[in-house]
């Protein structure tokens, strides 16, 4: 099965609830989980791994957070992807350097076929900004204090 990771979806929702407060916002970890519904457990690492990437700055200390270090329209879907799954590969065959690797690299039908569902996949991610995913989102509830 093809699928993204746990964190890799709570690092999507961290990078839209920071998009969603407008550019500027600094918000807490605990303000972002709860409207976010993501587990503790996992907020730490995540937010260091996107700290790590540049897809967010933090700021220690009672009045610190998290904010977003460039306007959401140029932060994508591909970005926090490959900040937490590394380079996107559909087969290990688009990894081949030679016959060594895969023996029929230099005729093979499905590797280039492979490659165009790649490419279009990465395409398609890098066309989505968070500033697209706000404008979607704002029939989304927020979260209910209860739940969290």
């Amino acid at each position: 099965m093809l699928k993204i990771n746990r964190q890799t979806d709570y690092a999507a929702r961290v990078i839209l609830a920071l998009a969603k407060h407008g550019e500027g916002a600094r918000l807490s970890s605990a303000e972002i989980q709860k409207e976010m519904l993501i587990p503790r457990a996992f907020m730490t690492r995540i937010v260091a791994q996107l700290a790590r990437e540049g897809l967010v700055d933090t700021f220690p200390g009672r009045d610190g957070g998290l904010m977003l270090p460039r306007p959401a329209s140029q932060i994508t879907l591909k970005d926090v992807v490959e900040a937490f799954e590394g380079p996107i590969l559909l087969s290990e065959c688009m990894q081949a350097k030679g016959e060594d690797d895969c023996p029929f690299q230099s005729n093979c039908p499905v590797r280039s076929k492979w490659g165009r569902v790649q490419a279009a996949m990465m395409r398609e991610m890098a066309s989505i900004s968070f500033e697209d995913l706000v404008k979607e989102s704002l029939f989304i509830p927020m979260a209910i204090p209860s739940l969290v």
